[in-house]
């Protein structure tokens, strides 16, 4: 990516705000056939990308839905993953027989999801986990992982707004772009 394309006036919209809060119901719906509405369901946000993503997404569920924040760091200030998972706070209460929905902005190598989902299984015993991701990225994929439920599929670009961010700026946008090269 050009340093020098990094400006407001460069983004290009790839998925309008429109069409977001449109999946957004969808992905509500799918995810109410998963935890029947009389069950709860403990929502993991992943910070802080998908903190817009999940605050419109639980707006939008009916169950009785419990928030917990974790944050992990893949990226730091680069474009790409560093491919090394650092965990800066995974302190949640007990999970243990409880319906888990981690919530992430963007899968891409899938270290991330792989991470997460086996430790929950692992060290918290719920009684069903589930990973829903905005953006699909199969191009960067790395270990054999697919969320159970995703907003849209994108290829190999820089991708910034609705959370996601480039050097902490741009995740006040509310549709996704990208800087064309």
């Amino acid at each position: 990516m050009n340093e020098d394309n990094i400006n407001l006036n460069n983004i290009k919209v790839l998925i309008t705000e429109a069409e977001i809060q449109n999946k957004l119901k969808t992905l509500a719906e799918k995810i109410e056939k998963e935890f029947p509405i009389n069950e709860e369901i403990c929502v993991i946000c992943v910070l802080k990308g998908s903190v817009m993503f999940c605050a419109d997404l639980v707006k939008h569920l009916k169950n009785m839905v419990q928030m917990e924040f974790i944050r992990i760091s893949s990226y730091g200030n680069e474009t790409k993953s560093s491919n090394n998972l650092q965990a800066i706070d995974l302190t949640l209460p007990n999970l243990a027989d409880k319906n888990v929905l981690i919530v992430e902005d963007i899968i891409d190598t899938g270290l991330t999801a792989r991470f997460l989902t086996d430790l929950f299984k692992i060290k918290h015993h719920p009684k069903k986990v589930l990973f829903i991701s905005l953006l699909n990225k199969k191009c960067a994929r790395q270990v054999e992982i697919e969320p159970d439920y995703y907003g849209f599929e994108v290829d190999d670009k820089f991708v910034v707004g609705y959370g996601l961010d480039y050097k902490g700026y741009f995740r006040n946008l509310p549709y996704i772009g990208y800087f064309p090269n």
